[in-house]
């Protein structure tokens, strides 16, 4: 007997059927003797049928219009999810963000969480209700309605396991668990029975999309182990947490990231300080740098390359060429048509020679790489859009996954 959160995202309650199972998988949990808070997103394609029909409005509606609009598809989640759970005979109550304590700074869209008050959980909780929470939402401290951003539910579940004390905040998809890459794209793709922080967070902010890295950062900060599993099989997921049993894997996973454009800043002054120019200024716009490549041109010139999110390639353009002047280039390149591949492991940090067999795979593919980033658990390699999905395979094939089963 505990605390548990649950939170289900939008494919585990997308229609009556999901959410009578879903009714059925936190019902059962309170059965077993323990107190449940449940998180839930909006129903299946809800979010982007809202922004569409914000936009036959007003295709430039404010950001503040656009969270009271959006914080509506989660209220219609727990409230369905609460009706459905008390036609099962049980006690429950949906609360909104801002009911169940949910104080959040004012950037609307993505808002950031300043603190939650849990008075009125656990007053339910004390009461042996099960609590029914709208994910993604908050409130300002001028009481206007926030939403958190991309993943936002995942971050309201970790947030209310940190300041509940739950003993595990069980996150539910429609996978059922992390594996060590997209089982959609790679035949061989193998289910982990566990994960540190470290890794999973390199695997989200990556593009492996089972967690989102807001979320993993939170859970690392406040000790919130995390369990990913399937709300439509009764089988266990991967477990999250600080530290894991001695491992045979060098590395955990490998992820593609779609989301990304090279850009190229051609024939600056070999000067010192124009670097900090060029990545100041896409700082003044958070514009987040990943890769960066610098080399030597002619005629005491260089050439500096990097990666931004594709959503900020036009933004960084458009900026770049405001200063064009200032920076002193000959000239700007961009290019979306590249994807980013990466493996993933604390292993690799005692292990020679993880790298090497990385590219031996790219090689053996016929893959070129365009680019290169390393740290202490992540090797990353920029390649062609079209040689995503065969760099995926390729790499992931070079390693033997199954031995640490």
């Amino acid at each position: 007997m505990g605390l548990i959160v649950q939170k289900f995202g939008g494919s585990s309650v997308r229609d009556a059927e999901r959410i009578n199972n879903v009714a059925g998988i936190v019902t059962g949990a309170y059965m077993q003797g323990n107190s449940v808070v449940v998180v839930v997103s909006a129903q299946g394609d809800t979010t982007d049928d809202l922004i569409e029909k914000a936009a036959e409005i007003n295709p430039k509606a404010s950001k503040r219009e656009m969270d009271m609009l959006l914080a509506a598809g989660e209220q219609m989640s727990s409230a369905l999810l609460a009706m459905a759970i008390e036609r099962l005979g049980f006690p429950v109550i949906s609360l909104t963000g801002w009911q169940a304590g949910f104080l959040t700074h004012s950037t609307h869209g993505a808002a950031r969480i300043r603190s939650i008050d849990g008075e009125r959980i656990r007053k339910e909780l004390d009461s042996n209700q099960i609590v029914v929470v709208a994910g993604f939402q908050g409130v300002d401290r001028f009481d206007d309605i926030t939403t958190l951003g991309r993943g936002g539910s995942d971050t309201s579940a970790v947030a209310l396991a940190a300041e509940l004390r739950a003993d595990v905040c069980k996150i539910y998809t429609d996978v059922d668990g992390v594996y060590t890459a997209d089982p959609r794209f790679v035949k061989g793709a193998v289910k982990l029975e566990e994960i540190t922080y470290d890794e999973m967070l390199e695997l989200a902010s990556l593009g492996a999309n089972v967690l989102h890295n807001r979320s993993v950062e939170m859970a690392k900060r406040y000790h919130v182990t995390l369990e990913v599993l399937s709300s439509l099989e009764q089988k266990p997921g991967t477990l999250v947490k600080e530290a894991v049993k001695v491992e045979k894997l060098l590395i955990k996973g490998v992820a593609k990231d779609e989301n990304v454009a090279r850009i190229a800043v051609i024939g600056l002054p070999d000067t010192p300080g124009i670097a900090f120019k060029i990545f100041s200024l896409l700082a003044s716009r958070k514009i987040n740098v990943d890769i960066i490549l610098q080399s030597i041109g002619r005629h005491n010139t260089k050439d500096i390359s990097f990666t931004v999110p594709l959503s900020d390639k036009d933004s960084a353009l458009e900026l770049l060429h405001e200063k064009f002047d200032v920076i002193g280039a000959e000239r700007i390149e961009a290019d979306d048509n590249v994807v980013k591949v990466s493996i993933v492991g604390a292993g690799m940090q005692s292990n020679p020679g993880v790298a090497a067999k990385m590219f031996e795979a790219l090689y053996d593919a016929n893959i070129n790489i365009q680019m290169i980033s390393t740290s202490e658990i992540k090797i990353s390699v920029l390649i062609d859009r079209k040689d995503g999905n065969r760099a995926l395979t390729a790499v992931h094939d070079a390693f033997d996954f199954n031995a640490g089963k």
